[in-house]
């Protein structure tokens, strides 16, 4: 990179030097280094969501083994629900957070009570909502018998 107004920035150098490593082989190099600027601050929001969303903060022990399989597991998860967001999840919740799904589409229609040595199905108000989610489930790609 040269700079376009010579020696005002003055850094010691007259041209700055860049490497972006890739594997993509069919992109103009100029595109390439779009793409890459476009992705800036990205990752502070990914980080973000996996240490105050999905516990990659606090790690359970001293352990360096306990830990690092702990912040696979959180990855993991990010990872999953961000596939489910693409794949089946309506367009409305492509940027909702592991919180937000969690409220709409975890929470439990119901709950089993055992109440005077009985077993019952106490059921929400709102389980009907659960019977909109029935398309999500024929979008997932099942694999072709053969």
């Amino acid at each position: 990179m040269r700079q376009k107004q010579g020696e005002l920035f003055a850094g010691g150098a007259a041209v700055r030097h860049f490497a972006v490593a890739t594997n993509v082989w069919d992109w103009k190099p100029q595109r390439l280094l779009e793409w890459h600027r476009e992705k800036q601050g990205s990752i502070e929001a990914l980080h973000d969501v996996l240490k105050n969303e999905l516990a990659a903060g606090v790690l359970p022990c001293g352990r360096f083994g306990a830990n690092a399989a702990w912040l696979r597991l959180s990855v993991l998860t990010h990872n999953l629900l961000t596939a489910m967001k693409r794949l089946v999840l309506p367009p409305e919740l492509l940027r909702a957070r592991p919180q937000r799904l969690r409220f709409l589409v975890f929470t439990q229609p119901g709950r089993f009570v055992n109440h005077a040595h009985r077993l019952k199905l106490r059921l929400m108000r709102a389980w009907r909502r659960f019977s909109n989610w029935a398309w999500a489930f024929e979008q997932l790609p099942l694999p072709v018998p053969g």
